[in-house]
C-alpha cells in the first residue's frame, strides 16, 4: 500500500489529500480544505493577484509539513481554472516549484475525467453523470466504472463557476437584485446548453452527481450542519425544488447575513449564491430533479494515478501526474 499526497490549487479553495492507496482504490484519505480565493478579482485583471498568490503559497507551505509529517512518499500537485485563465499564471508555478513540487496546469478534460474516476468509485457499473462546480468552472463527465473498468464516454469543462458568476453579476454586498440574478442564470444557462447539445451529455444517465464546495454547502445550510460533518453531507440528496429555495434565500440576505448561516463557511459567504444559481441552471438544462451530493472528487482520482505511477503501473486514465518525492 503507497501512501502519498495531493495538492489541488483551484480557484476557491486549495486542497490537500493523504491516501493510502491499493489495488487502485482509495483505502484511506484525510483531506484539508482552505479557502484561498486564487481567483479573486481574477475577471477584471486577467491576472493573479499579489495577495491571492501569497495566501496560497502560504497554505502550500502548510500543506507540505503536513504531508511529511503523515509520511507520504510523493506529492503531486494540479492547478485548475484560475491558472488556466491567468495571464501571470507562471510565476505561482515558479514559486511551487522553488518549493520543491512540479506543478502542472492540468486542462479542463483532465479535471473532469480525475474527479469522474474519484466520484464513481461509490456507483459501480452505473452509468452517471459526473459535474465537478468549482469556482471557475464546472467539469462534467458522462460513463460508468466497473468490473470492465473505468468507461468515459463524454468529459467536457464549461466556464462556469462559482467566483467567475460572482464577479461578473453579482457584486457587492447584497441582497442581489432581480436583474442580477436573472443575467446570472442566463451566464450560466448558456454554457451548459451549448455543452450539453455539443457534446452529446444528455440522456445518458441515470444519475447526477455532484461534487464542489458549493453544494456541500448547500446541504450543510439547508440542515444546519453546524460544525460541518462530511459523513453527513456524502451522498445526500438534493432536490431542484431545495436548490431553489436556497437560491432564493441566498439572494435575499447581505453578505454578512450569509456569513452568519449555519452550516456555511464564512469566506465562502460571498461566491455561494453564484454557485446555488449555477447549480440550479445545471439541474434545468441536465433535466435533473434530484442530484446526489459527493465528498469524493478531484483529489480521490488524482491519488488513484498518482500511486499509480509511483508503483510503476499504468495510470487508470493514460494521463500520468508528475511526482516529486517528500524524502
Amino acid at each position: 500500500m503507497g501512501r502519498v499526497a495531493c495538492i489541488d490549487v483551484g480557484t476557491v479553495t486549495v486542497r490537500l489529500a493523504v491516501c493510502d492507496v491499493e489495488g487502485g482504490r482509495v483505502r484511506r484519505m484525510a483531506k484539508t480544505s482552505t479557502i484561498c480565493n486564487l481567483g479573486e478579482g481574477l475577471s477584471a485583471t486577467g491576472r493573479i493577484g499579489d495577495a491571492a498568490r501569497a495566501r496560497v503559497l502560504d497554505c502550500v507551505d502548510r500543506y507540505l509539513a503536513n504531508a511529511r509529517q503523515a509520511a507520504a512518499r510523493v506529492v503531486c500537485c494540479t492547478l485548475t481554472s484560475a491558472a488556466r485563465d491567468a495571464s501571470n499564471s507562471a510565476e505561482l508555478e515558479g514559486d511551487l516549484i522553488a518549493r520543491g513540487l512540479l506543478p502542472e496546469v492540468i486542462a479542463g478534460r483532465v479535471e473532469g475525467s480525475l474527479t469522474f474516476l474519484g466520484v464513481a468509485q461509490d456507483f459501480p457499473d452505473e452509468r452517471i453523470l459526473v459535474a465537478d462546480n468549482g469556482g471557475g468552472s464546472t467539469e462534467l463527465a458522462v460513463g460508468s466504472l466497473g468490473e470492465r473498468g473505468l468507461r468515459l464516454e463524454a468529459v467536457t469543462s464549461v466556464d462556469v463557476g462559482c467566483r467567475r458568476v460572482t464577479e461578473r453579476f453579482l457584486p457587492g454586498d447584497g441582497p442581489a437584485s432581480d436583474d442580477q440574478v436573472a443575467a446570472a442564470r442566463a451566464f450560466c444557462r448558456g454554457p451548459f446548453e451549448t455543452a450539453f447539445e455539443g457534446e452529446g451529455l444528455r440522456d445518458r444517465a441515470s444519475r447526477l452527481v455532484v461534487t464542489g464546495g458549493t453544494v456541500t454547502s448547500l446541504v450543510a445550510v439547508r440542515d444546519s450542519l453546524a460544525p460541518y460533518d462530511p459523513l453527513r453531507v456524502h451522498l445526500r440528496e438534493l432536490g431542484r425544488d431545495d436548490v431553489e429555495a436556497l437560491a432564493a434565500r441566498l439572494a435575499a440576505l447581505s453578505l454578512g447575513e450569509r456569513a452568519g448561516l449555519p452550516g456555511l463557511q464564512p469566506k465562502r459567504a460571498g461566491v455561494i449564491l453564484g454557485g446555488a444559481l449555477a447549480v440550479a441552471e445545471l439541474m434545468g438544462v441536465a433535466g435533473f430533479e434530484r442530484l446526489t451530493v459527493s465528498e469524493s472528487d478531484l483529489l480521490f482520482g488524482l491519488a488513484i494515478c498518482a500511486e499509480a505511477v509511483r508503483s510503476g503501473e499504468e495510470s487508470p486514465l493514460g494521463w500520468r501526474p508528475r511526482l516529486a518525492s517528500l524524502r
